[in-house]
């Protein structure tokens, strides 16, 4: 895995390229990144980097945590995470991750938690498309026969049924990154990621390499740049 970032949705918005095309994008917020630990194979056993982001009371730490952060010098962190590298050599020299960590028209992935539905049943959270609507019948909405009266005489298992819908770990593959604006320590990313505002992702570059696309700041045709190793 290379090196990337935590940030915070802050919502969607859309830009115009100099095509004229509306471009829509989410706005992700990383002003708060910074490196806690690096981890190296002579003393970890693995190559890794730990990154912290978005403060909050220590009071709400646990000692352990609280012990951790104040020893790396940092101040009490919402998030902590981190990213392997292949070796020590590719470890960070620099002691606060940004908008350096990528480029404009990068691709990259981004990790989230969907938004949470609450209990649904098997008509919104399995598109089915129901029963009939008709006088005296009495299963409009729901899933009707699960399962064989004999053999096997069982609930096969993942059999599509009512449940809880959303709150999942996502990965959007394959997103461009149109924009960074360092005065407000933004990054404007192509399309929508998952969650709601102001929720948490994970930034990383791209681990599939993707066709030709449209460069999204001339309108024009343009092949896509490999994922970079961070």
């Amino acid at each position: 895995m290379s090196i990337g970032l935590i940030g915070k949705k802050v919502g969607m918005t859309r830009i115009f390229n100099e095509a004229g095309e509306a471009i829509a994008v989410t706005v992700i917020d990383v002003s708060d990144n910074v490196f806690l630990q690096k981890k190296t194979s002579e003393k970890d056993g693995y190559s890794a980097v730990q990154i912290g982001f978005d403060d909050q009371k220590e009071s709400r730490l646990s000692r352990a945590e609280a012990g951790h952060l104040k020893a790396n010098g940092a101040s009490p962190k919402r998030k902590i995470l981190e990213f392997r590298v292949e070796n020590d050599e590719q470890l960070p020299e620099i002691a606060h991750p940004g908008l350096d960590l990528f480029d404009e028209g990068q691709w990259v992935d981004i990790i989230g938690s969907s938004k949470g539905k609450g209990f649904q049943g098997a008509m919104r959270r399995h598109n089915f498309s129901g029963q009939p609507q008709t006088h005296g019948h009495m299963m409009h909405r729901r899933t009707g026969a699960i399962a064989a009266g004999t053999t096997p005489g069982r609930v096969w298992k993942g059999q599509a049924m009512p449940g809880h819908q959303g709150n999942e770990r996502i990965t959007v593959q394959n997103l461009k990154i149109v924009q960074k604006r360092p005065a407000d320590n933004v990054i404007l990313v192509s399309g929508a990621v998952p969650g709601a505002k102001g929720g948490y992702v994970v930034i990383r570059p791209a681990k599939k390499k993707e066709g030709p696309v449209r460069d999204l700041k001339t309108g024009a045709a343009a092949p896509a740049a490999e994922a970079t190793e961070g």
